[in-house]
């Protein structure tokens, strides 16, 4: 599993300005998903963060599902834990 915290933080506005989208559109890929694939993405606070690892992965998968392959196994609950552990670990730190 992936520490969202070890990796390149970046809030889903500046994602949505690096990729040239609007600012819904990220959030609806870290909300809803696409193609059954959602965008990894914690709380700091009132704001939404994702990592630039967490977007390439969500890249990755997305493509190889509108090719016709699997996504990789990763269940709901499993990207639950690694959020709650990641919003633990934010609070322990007072951030």
């Amino acid at each position: 599993m992936h520490s969202l915290l070890k990796e390149q933080r970046l809030s889903l506005t500046e994602l949505a300005h690096q990729e040239g989208v609007s600012p819904p559109t990220t959030w609806r890929w870290a909300m809803r998903g696409t193609k059954g694939i959602k965008l990894e993405s914690f709380r700091v606070g009132g704001r939404r963060f994702t990592t630039q690892e967490a977007f390439a992965r969500f890249v990755e998968q997305s493509t190889a599902v509108a090719n016709g392959k699997q996504p990789k196994a990763r269940t709901n609950l499993q990207q639950q834990d690694t959020n709650d552990r990641d919003e633990r670990e934010l609070d322990r730190a007072g951030i």
